[in-house]
């Protein structure tokens, strides 16, 4: 059927209203916290009733989501299955997911894998292993830098202002483990560079400890981090040492699969 010139105007205006509803969406992306309807608006550069029209839209659809003591705005759940959803399609994820239930089915434990995010690591896949019990980490998690084998594998390996704001976040956001961890040092990144891997033992989780070692994409950047984490009464002894090399054994696959390979140890 040809469409009419009233059928094309009407289209066109249809594109142009999503496309200004999603200037209220860039600013609630863009915030660190959730905001008052007049901040979105002059932010958005509408008048605070317009943006309200388009809020509520949101909120109905789940981008959007409102705390109904403080009437303030952020993210909804629908933004962060769409955010999961984009990083899934990411190569290192569909990469790393035969290796992950390998890594699971060899040793019992649970598998994740994260990336980092401006508030810190975010878990974009996992495989739940036999050994966690009840105790399990849903995806879109975002794990402590300082307080995590994940967050110290970022700390070690990237660039220190790719995590400076990652960590400024987590520790605003009180998700540290305990006020007890402290920062690491530099000489403590220095050690996980050189072993290649990170391990922590009861920090965010009484009685679980975790290895984790980096993924390296094409250009030689670190692209994600590979995580195992099991009960710290089974990752000790003599199983530790085999359970980290399955974790680096099977970060130095997904790596060759994304083009990437594991740095020499220094």
């Amino acid at each position: 059927m040809l469409k009419t010139p009233e059928d094309a105007l009407s289209q066109k205006r249809r594109v142009q209203s999503i496309e200004v509803g999603f200037r209220v969406i860039r600013v609630l992306q863009m915030a660190h916290e959730p905001m008052a309807l007049r901040d979105i608006a002059q932010a958005a550069d509408m008048p605070p009733s317009k943006a309200h029209l388009y809020l509520t839209s949101f909120m109905r659809e789940g981008l959007v989501a409102q705390n109904p003591q403080t009437a303030r705005y952020a993210l909804g759940p629908y933004a962060t299955e769409l955010g999961l959803s984009a990083i899934r399609q990411l190569s290192v994820v569909e990469a790393a997911n035969a290796e992950m239930a390998e890594l699971t089915a060899h040793t019992g434990c649970a598998t994740y894998l994260s990336v980092l995010t401006e508030f810190g690591p975010a878990i974009v896949s996992k495989v739940d292993g036999s050994r966690q019990g009840a105790f399990t980490v849903r995806l879109g998690h975002v794990l402590p830098m300082t307080a995590s084998a994940t967050g110290l594998v970022f700390l070690a390996f990237l660039p220190e202002p790719q995590t400076r704001q990652p960590a400024r976040a987590s520790r605003q956001h009180a998700i540290e483990a305990a006020d007890a961890v402290k920062p690491p040092t530099r000489d403590d990144l220095a050690t996980v560079r050189q072993k290649g891997y990170a391990t922590t033992s009861g920090l965010i989780n009484a009685n679980f400890a975790a290895i984790s070692a980096p993924i390296f994409d094409y250009s030689d950047a670190m692209a994600a981090a590979l995580t195992l984490l099991g009960p710290d009464k089974y990752l000790t002894g003599e199983r530790l040492q085999p359970c980290i090399d399955h974790v680096l054994d099977a970060a130095a696959r997904i790596s060759t699969k994304i083009g990437g390979r594991i740095p020499a140890r220094s």
